[in-house]
């Protein structure tokens, strides 16, 4: 099955969501003017939601001049992966991440957390990066981009509907009807979330580590972004925890229950992956060569957002 036909029956299921949430709210007419909204929203996902997301995690685009060696790795990179250069982005948090964004390798983004170009190897960089060019060369961005703008409308849905209910009488929704349908929206999105992301997430790791090269510096890099996940808060992804599956490991803290249902596979499951396929190789087939031979470091000068 194509990613277009899953991101067309996924958002089928968002937009049905949407129709029940409205129907709640305000019978068939509220239904109706729901799917209208959502039929709207679908289109203007479609086009815009990378611009959404990359907004929303304050994200800045960066250039060979701010980033050097993150821009050259990312070039010998994507040209090793037969995909065109996407654009760069670096998110000003401390917690080392990344992401991938864009409905087709044409219109794609790499975005990444300051943290991940200080506190990681220049070796595991390339291993994160290549993890992200492998869900631009599957076309994973549409319907993983696609599908956090619209939970995260389904979420401020029923929450406006919820604190926000009009009427009177026996047109006052049922408040027993509107808490459940606060509770179990964003739920059904979650699962649709999850349903798309921890498949993909396989996929990526192994797509990822024949593009760099390098099984075991990608396997190196998602221990040492689980670990930092734990201790270092991700300002922006728990602002909007309906991204949270597009991040290359689970960026919430689970602080404020966002991550009873995790987008991710289990790390460690991840890892032993990774190391088989490393064994089945016989060892590491040589990875593209570094862009320069001295720092260790992948981040260069990149300067620090106002954000």
């Amino acid at each position: 099955m194509s990613g277009y036909i899953k991101t067309a029956i996924l958002l089928a299921v968002l937009t049905a969501l949407f129709g029940a949430i409205g129907l709640a709210l305000g019978g068939e007419q509220g239904m109706i003017i729901a799917l209208l909204f959502a039929g709207g929203m679908n289109l203007f996902a479609y086009w815009n939601s990378d611009k959404v997301v990359l907004r929303m995690h304050n994200a800045q685009e960066i250039g060979p001049r701010d980033a050097p060696r993150l821009y050259a790795m990312t070039e010998a990179l994507a040209k090793r992966a037969g995909l065109p250069m996407p654009k760069l982005y670096v998110i000003d948090e401390d917690q080392p991440n990344a992401f991938a964004t864009g409905r087709n390798p044409q219109n794609a983004a790499v975005a990444v957390n300051r943290g991940l170009l200080t506190r990681l190897s220049e070796a595991e960089v390339a291993g994160v990066v290549a993890h992200e060019l492998a869900h631009i060369r599957n076309r994973d961005t549409l319907i993983m981009t696609v599908t956090a703008t619209v939970a995260g409308a389904i979420s401020m849905l029923a929450q406006f509907g919820f604190f926000f209910r009009g009427g009177s009488g026996e047109n006052r929704p049922n408040p027993i009807v509107m808490l459940a349908m606060l509770i179990i929206a964003p739920l059904a999105a979650g699962i649709v979330q999850f349903a798309i992301s921890r498949s993909r997430e396989y996929e990526a790791d192994r797509v990822g580590a024949e593009i760099s090269g390098d099984p075991r510096a990608l396997a190196s890099a998602l221990v040492s972004l689980q670990n930092y996940a734990r201790g270092i808060e991700n300002h922006h992804a728990e602002a909007n925890p309906a991204t949270a599956h597009l991040w290359i490991v689970n960026p919430l803290s689970g602080a404020r229950m966002d991550n009873l249902f995790s987008t991710h596979p289990a790390t460690e499951n991840r890892v032993a992956a990774l190391e088989k396929l490393a064994h089945e190789w016989g060892g590491q087939p040589p990875a593209p060569p570094p862009p320069s031979s001295s720092p260790r470091r992948a981040g260069g000068s990149v300067p620090r957002s106002g954000g």
